[in-house]
């Protein structure tokens, strides 16, 4: 770590003086450790041991807060286990926030009286935020973001090459020359947006949901400027950082003059746009915002676009991402999408809101420094995903798909990992299949 300082330390404290406030005062004085949330977090479920009880993270938090904070802790701190914010202090919490924590709200749900461990973890990231340490390859993805516009650091150039090739594929499946990936289009109904993974790494997804646009007839364009639907800085903590990225999305949706902004299939993207913007930008939206996976089950429930089961025919089931999910409240319309587009659908034990996390949130699969530790949770997935007997295991968030694909090479699950878009798209029966069908 770098050396702390006066400034540092001021700095970090400056959050918590940010913060203070009822929720904070609420939640640094709520915990009565009776250690419940324990069984809730993958992390000690793996290795039980006291360094990774979810109310050791209010603990190191509310322990900072006293000494400096509350009258006793200033000056009887051992009476209150008050402890000052130095550099053990720091490598302890940089630890247990960062590298013990996929931030699923898991221990939330499981709290008997109510603690947000949660937003104490996110405080505890903006404290080391603010003193600059947060871990390297976190914040390089940030930078990449920041710098560059997308977190995979991808030029304009090549991102529009591979947007071609998908295009002249797109055209060759439906078999339409005029099936095309619309860019910087102004005025359409729909801004979508994607994670950079899928133009990096999983180019499928993109022509899925292309195709999926195409059979609806929507009025829709992509951005080659601000495309990236992610921002890591709400797992890095950086406020600043955090409201820089999300401004660029609502620049560039006022600059397309487009009236939704469709959030492509990623759970933290979701959350630190749909529900966190308006907090950092202080202002709210003057477009809808919406996730892709409400956007499919619109389609599927107004017949809009033609789905039929019987082309997903493998035994599928379904990872619920946490902050989608158990933070987003989207539960029901995953489960409809795939009641109509597979047929056999399987559910996880346990699932919706009480599902367990995959190991990839957080920053984790960003954080290089903690792979031994992300792999070893994500072990209790691969556990549940075998229970299912399923061979496809779908998920509507593509950090979930990465650290899937990863668990499924790890333990050897021999299934295939899908998106949500990825199992609408070989479900659709297009207009042409049905004129075929009729001659």
């Amino acid at each position: 770590m770098e050396k702390l300082t006066d400034e540092k330390i001021q700095k970090g404290l400056e959050v918590l003086r940010r913060e203070v406030g009822s929720k904070l005062l609420t939640h640094v004085n709520s915990c009565v450790h009776c250690g419940l949330c324990a069984e809730s977090c993958v992390y000690y479920n793996v290795e039980p041991n006291e360094h990774f009880v979810p109310a050791k993270k209010v603990d190191i938090v509310s322990s900072v807060y006293r000494r400096y904070y509350s009258t006793t802790g200033k000056f009887i701190p051992w009476l209150t286990g008050a402890r000052k914010l130095d550099d053990a202090t720091i490598e302890e919490m940089v630890d247990l926030l960062y590298g013990s924590c996929t931030m699923c709200g898991r221990c939330n749900k499981h709290c008997s009286v109510g603690v947000d461990i949660e937003y104490l973890v996110r405080t505890g990231r903006a404290m080391l935020a603010e003193m600059g340490y947060v871990p390297e390859t976190l914040q390089k993805t940030v930078d990449a973001a920041i710098n560059t516009g997308n977190n995979m650091g991808i030029s304009t150039e090549d991102f529009v090459d591979t947007l071609k090739w998908l295009e002249e594929e797109l055209q060759f499946e439906v078999e339409d020359d005029n099936a095309i990936i619309p860019l910087d289009e102004k005025g359409k109904d729909i801004m979508y947006t994607l994670n950079p993974r899928e133009p990096k790494f999983f180019p499928l997804s993109i022509s899925a949901m292309a195709k999926v646009f195409y059979a609806a007839g929507e009025s829709w364009t992509l951005s080659t400027k601000m495309y990236d639907v992610t921002n890591y800085a709400y797992f890095s903590g950086n406020l600043e950082e955090g409201q820089l990225i999300a401004q660029r999305m609502v620049d560039e949706m006022k600059s397309l003059k487009a009236n939704r902004c469709i959030l492509a299939e990623c759970g933290h993207g979701t959350r630190s746009f749909r529900w966190e913007a308006p907090n950092y930008l202080e202002q709210g939206f003057s477009f809808e915002v919406e996730t892709s996976v409400e956007l499919l089950a619109e389609y599927i429930r107004e017949g809009r676009i033609k789905v039929d089961p019987e082309k997903n025919q493998e035994i599928v089931t379904l990872h619920d991402p946490c902050n989608l999910t158990r933070s987003g409240g989207i539960l029901e319309e995953q489960r409809y999408i795939l009641s109509k587009c597979v047929k056999n659908f399987v559910e996880m034990t346990p699932k919706g809101t009480d599902n367990l996390c995959c190991g990839g949130g957080g920053g984790q699969l960003s954080m290089s420094e903690y792979n031994e530790r992300r792999m070893r949770i994500s072990g209790l997935k691969a556990d549940q995903i075998r229970k299912t007997e399923a061979s496809v295991v779908a998920t509507p968030c593509h950090n979930c798909v990465d650290q899937l694909i990863q668990t499924n090479a790890a333990y050897k699950l021999n299934v295939k990992i899908k998106t949500l878009a990825e199992i609408v798209a070989d479900a659709i029966v297009l207009d042409n299949e049905n004129e075929e069908n009729i001659s």
